[in-house]
């Protein structure tokens, strides 16, 4: 029998998000078609997860697209599911002798009131739920990306907006130029936190928990899959590490302490009578500051496995969480 989903807050805002929810990136169009993603996206929803995570980036707009076919096609009521978009890069830059210099790496208000429009189409809905600002834009005044966001959701093209991996003074001056303004206020961040990257969440973001309200949606919970164990002798054929597209993610995923680490990791898995990756998706979804834990997969089994970290969760007691800190904290970033 399925553990229920248990549902969260995002942050102080009124919105309640499934604590597991599923990502796009790198798994849509580049490793699952259009009949997959729909299969993937309606065992999802049987299984109580409510937020799909997308950017307008991923897959260079394919993610998206294939997203709002298998919406369309699924037919889901509109309060039942909860979508997201980034933006930041830009899906089109031109050509090295004519740059579209208004249309990559910014935050300019230019680029997201049209940002915003593309991903509406590709995912064929009337409004996106949040909208991301996917990095900062140090070349922007932030007061410009905070009027702009706070415009898109009064247009009614989005309901929440947020940061991802913007620095913990970023959020706060633009938390407080909306403030100042009675603007639409950043409700969430999108960050990387798993058991070796731990600082920004735990450290970093302290104070904004309880200042701002702060919810996050954390992504890489399984540090792309060196969690799961199977990077201990390598990368294997058709694993993430093995994919070029993310060839940068190779160094980190063949790490020898973090492996070794794993391993570790494994013999208090057996204890649990779980998985690794269940025991470390677990780890990350007992954070309270944690909204949603974002979940990648390429088959359905994988996310099977990955939803079964729900009962785990009654598990992690105080001498397990103990048992884990004292593993992942020496080699945590």
């Amino acid at each position: 029998m399925h553990t229920p989903m248990i549902y969260r807050h995002l942050g102080r805002s009124g919105l309640q998000v499934s604590l597991f929810s599923l990502g796009s990136w790198v798994t849509f169009h580049n490793q699952i078609d259009a009949s997959g993603v729909r299969e993937m996206m309606a065992a999802a929803r049987d299984a109580g997860v409510n937020f799909f995570d997308n950017a307008e980036v991923y897959a260079n707009g394919q993610s998206e697209r294939l997203m709002g076919e298998a919406l369309a096609q699924l037919k889901w009521h509109r309060l039942d599911y909860v979508v997201s978009s980034k933006f930041f890069w830009g899906l089109d830059a031109g050509t090295a002798e004519k740059p579209r210099i208004n249309g990559r790496n910014t935050l300019n208000r230019k680029y997201l009131m049209q940002a915003v429009d593309g991903s509406l189409q590709r995912l064929k809905l009337d409004f996106i739920d949040l909208i991301y600002c996917h990095r900062p834009d140090p070349h922007t005044p932030i007061e410009e990306t905070v009027w702009a966001m706070h415009n898109i959701i009064e247009q009614g093209k989005a309901l929440y907006w947020g940061t991802s991996e913007w620095s913990a003074d970023e959020i706060r001056a633009a938390y407080d130029i909306a403030q100042q303004h009675h603007l639409h206020k950043p409700v969430m961040e999108q960050p990387q936190y798993h058991l070796f990257h731990r600082s920004r969440v735990e450290r970093e973001y302290a104070r904004l928990y309880d200042d701002m309200g702060l919810g996050l949606t954390t992504w890489s919970p399984l540090a792309s899959g060196l969690l799961t164990g199977k990077y201990r002798h390598g990368a294997p054929a058709g694993s993430r590490g093995a994919m070029q597209s993310v060839s940068f993610l190779r160094d980190g995923l063949l790490d020898a302490d973090r492996n070794a680490a794993v391993q570790r990791f494994e013999t208090i898995a057996q204890q649990l009578g779980c998985s690794v990756a269940q025991l470390a998706l677990a780890w990350v979804a007992h954070y309270p500051r944690v909204s949603s834990v974002i979940l990648g997969a390429s088959k359905l089994s994988q996310l099977e496995e990955n939803l079964g970290a729900l009962g785990v969760l009654p598990k992690l007691t105080p001498e397990v969480l103990s048992q884990m800190d004292a593993i992942s904290a020496p080699l945590a970033a």
